[in-house]
């Protein structure tokens, strides 16, 4: 089942995501997830986080790998961190350090569509997760899967890529965002946009 995408403006991208239960259903919980891989992909992207898809939940999922050959204009990656690429789904996870000199990359997001903005990252990471079989793993991860990582894991913080905009950039991504959050969108994907006040959508 492929989801909507949450646009900005919902108020679900702004507020940070609750713990998934331990008694949370099995069963449940591994067709969320192959809904989320399915979503992502028909997207092309290459994470999702469960508020994208209006669930407060931790959880996301990755998979690094088309990220992996070339950079934001399609030319082979040489001096950039690079790394195997990671598919995994993250459940609860907790971000235990970010360490390394802080590199700066374009990022997009599939619920804000049309935006790219250069954001600045470390390129290590290590973070404690659950899997889907809610095993918890300790582990490092580097390069572009980080990044990965680290735009899908500040979704479950309440927090957007656009959100590390600064001065007069921030000022212009101003209208682009209020359009985006009235359904003004390109996108090739089907959205779920928020109610507007005193209305429903």
């Amino acid at each position: 089942m492929i989801f909507p995408i949450v646009a900005f403006g919902d108020p679900v991208l702004k507020t940070p995501a609750k713990l998934l239960p331990a008694d949370f259903p099995a069963a449940e919980l591994e067709l969320l997830i192959a809904n989320m891989y399915e979503t992502m992909y028909h997207a092309h992207g290459v994470g999702l986080a469960a508020p994208q898809v209006g669930k407060g939940i931790r959880l996301f999922v990755i998979d690094s790998a088309p990220m992996l050959d070339e950079d934001e204009d399609g030319n082979p990656i040489v001096d950039e961190p690079t790394a195997a690429p990671v598919k995994r789904a993250f459940i609860n996870p907790q971000m235990l350090s970010e360490t390394g000199e802080p590199w700066a990359f374009e990022e997009g997001c599939l619920s804000i569509p049309g935006i790219r903005e250069r954001v600045m990252r470390c390129p290590v990471i290590r973070m404690r997760y659950e899997d889907e079989q809610r095993q918890v793993h300790e582990e490092t991860f580097s390069g572009l899967t980080a990044r990965v990582i680290q735009h899908e894991y500040d979704h479950l913080e309440g927090i957007l890529f656009t959100d590390y905009t600064k001065g007069l950039r921030k000022q212009l991504l101003k209208g682009k965002l209020a359009r985006i959050s009235k359904g003004d969108v390109d996108a090739d994907y089907r959205m779920r946009f928020a109610a507007p006040a005193g209305g429903r959508r």
